[in-house]
């Protein structure tokens, strides 16, 4: 493995301008370049959970101790960074350490971003248990392997979570797992982990964890002639056919590009992880493209890998970077009679947990929707962290204040840790 290190956008030369036509920029929000220059040459971890705590368009000054390790704002559930620049050079590769939220990367950007290197937002591949494969930020874990007579596999986590020896899905079509997001990647969020071994007799292989997410936004160009990538990890398979053994790999996470200009020669790329056998690769995670201009470059261009769902954006248009208010909302407020933190982690006993409860067969989640229609379907979905796959109830109404609604499900629930998301399929 290649060595890295920790280092902060402002200790970084400048980054040389692109010489741009005149032209009305779009208007990227909170784009002011408060976090310095971000120019990588060699390969470099970014530590997201350096980032201060508060709202995503704070400033932070050159003089403060938190300058150039953004912001990470829960609300948003992002990890927020306002470069001037970006450089990243050819043969480096930034990969990024998770945030405790795990939360998805921003990057707005008030100059050009030119990308000759590789932003790096894989999911990592398989793990023996009792590790979980960590995904990108953004994204989920891949489901635990068997741990011992008692501790058996589990489920990948996310929405798209395979069960186990399943691979995890995003936007990929799917018999076992369903899709799920949007194609303008509004609400950002990564792709799901796939599935721990197997039913019969199981070993400890854990599934592949899920791809990232990240939203470059420039006011003038991106230019990418290296790589973009959030890939799902792999799952470890077998050369034949209906392995007990097999666990399932991670999908393809999200990848958002706005800027006036978008240009290049290289990849972005969001692949769901490879594994053999019966249970395939993890489905394909998402790509959006919104630009004002394209440039083809000789002796290629930008090859997307989904094909990406593009938008054409006027000169001085305004980017669109978060859920506007009348968008549709969901969180879960509380599980058993205990109300949920505003921002839960999920974190399995590394910072103890969201709640906790007496020891019970089954348990009650209550979900608040915002702007979602009555005749909508509510899915909570509980994960184990160990024996066992996934379970799912559709939520009841039970109140409905003009666009706010109160819902309710109840689940099956087994001792131990637990995670707990919530989905609205709308009619």
């Amino acid at each position: 493995m290649k060595a890295h290190r920790h280092i902060l956008p402002h200790t970084l030369a400048a980054l040389a301008a692109l010489a741009l036509d005149a032209r009305a920029d779009i208007i990227v929000p909170g784009a002011n370049g408060s976090d310095g220059v971000l120019n990588i040459t060699e390969n470099t971890v970014i530590d997201l959970s350096l980032a201060a705590t508060g709202v995503w368009n704070t400033n932070t000054a050159a003089s403060s101790p938190n300058f150039g390790r953004g912001t990470y704002d829960p609300a948003k559930w992002a990890v927020v960074f306002k470069y001037s620049s970006i450089s990243i050079s050819q043969g480096a590769t930034v990969t990024f350490k998770n945030h405790p939220s795990r939360a998805p990367v921003v990057w707005l950007v008030s100059g050009n971003a030119v990308i000759d290197g590789t932003v790096n937002l894989n999911g990592e591949e398989w793990k023996i248990a009792p590790l979980h494969a960590e995904p990108g930020p953004g994204g989920f874990r891949g489901g635990q392997g068997n741990y011992g007579p008692n501790v058996n596999s589990a489920a990948g986590f996310g929405v798209g979570g395979g069960g186990m020896g399943v691979r995890g899905n995003y936007a990929g079509i799917q018999a076992i797992i369903p899709a799920y997001g949007n194609p303008s990647n509004l609400q950002l969020i990564g792709g799901s982990g796939g599935g721990g071994s197997g039913w019969v007799n199981p070993d400890k292989n854990g599934g592949g964890a899920g791809g990232g997410a990240i939203l470059v936004a420039s006011a003038k160009t991106i230019q990418v002639n290296g790589g973009i990538v959030a890939d799902g990890g792999a799952g470890r398979g077998r050369n034949y056919l209906y392995d007990a053994n097999q666990s399932g790999a991670g999908s393809g996470g999200a990848i958002r590009l706005i800027a006036d200009i978008i240009q290049g020669r290289g990849l972005v790329r969001a692949s769901g992880g490879e594994s053999e056998g019966a249970t395939g690769p993890g489905g394909t995670g998402r790509i959006r493209v919104e630009r004002v201009t394209h440039i083809d470059l000789n002796p290629g261009v930008i090859a997307f890998s989904p094909d990406p769902s593009v938008v054409t954006l006027q000169a001085g248009d305004t980017a669109l970077l978060w859920p506007r208010s009348e968008d549709p909302k969901v969180r879960i407020t509380g599980v058993g009679n205990k109300p949920l933190t505003s921002d839960p982690r999920a974190g399995f006993g590394a910072f103890g947990p969201d709640v906790a409860l007496a020891l019970t067969n089954r348990v009650y989640v209550t979900v608040e929707t915002q702007n979602v229609e009555p005749e909508s379907q509510v899915i909570v979905r509980l994960t184990p962290r160990a024996n066992g796959s996934f379970v799912e109830a559709t939520a009841t109404l039970l109140t409905s204040t003009n666009n706010a609604r109160q819902w309710i499900a109840q689940l099956q629930v087994a001792p131990g840790y637990s995670a707990v998301q919530a989905r609205v399929i709308r009619p």
